[in-house]
């Protein structure tokens, strides 16, 4: 980026001040891709080259108490770490799954998304329903940063 081009970003207000009056619902991707525990790895990895995803949500599971197992997050870095590890035939969706599981709500703002994404480390937040706590978007570091650059 040329220099004119960051002097342009970074003058007036500090980005995470720009994100504070934003909530997440503005910029969010709508609805998510899923699969089931048991999927194949190399079918998770056809699923996010046809979307065009970078992650996807693995269906929670039963317990033997019949309780709902919580959902959890596959991201392509978790793909391409069985695949370094030598396990992308012998893996599941499930056995894959790496990314941390980390909510935000709708109307939260995209300062605390922010915070939350760079605390912990990862690239995507799965923004659920607050009386339900269903998923219902994703929020990605991409998203931030296209707020902050004004294109979302």
């Amino acid at each position: 980026m040329s220099s004119t081009g960051a002097r342009s970003l970074s003058a007036g207000r500090p980005p995470a001040r720009l994100l504070a009056s934003r909530p997440v619902n503005e910029v969010m991707h709508r609805g998510i891709v899923t699969c089931p525990p048991e999927t194949p790895l190399r079918t998770v990895a056809r699923m996010m080259a046809t979307y065009r995803i970078h992650a996807l949500v693995v269906d929670g599971e039963r317990e033997e108490d019949d309780r709902l197992r919580p959902w959890v997050v596959l991201s392509d870095r978790d793909v391409v770490g069985a695949l370094a590890a030598g396990e992308i035939d012998r893996a599941t969706a499930r056995s894959a799954a790496g990314t941390e599981f980390l909510t935000a709500y709708p109307d939260e703002s995209l300062e605390n998304a922010a915070r939350l994404l760079h605390e912990h480390d990862v690239a995507h937040l799965v923004v659920v329903d607050p009386p339900t706590r269903r998923p219902i978007g994703i929020l990605s570091t991409l998203d931030v940063a296209a707020a902050i650059a004004g294109l979302a």
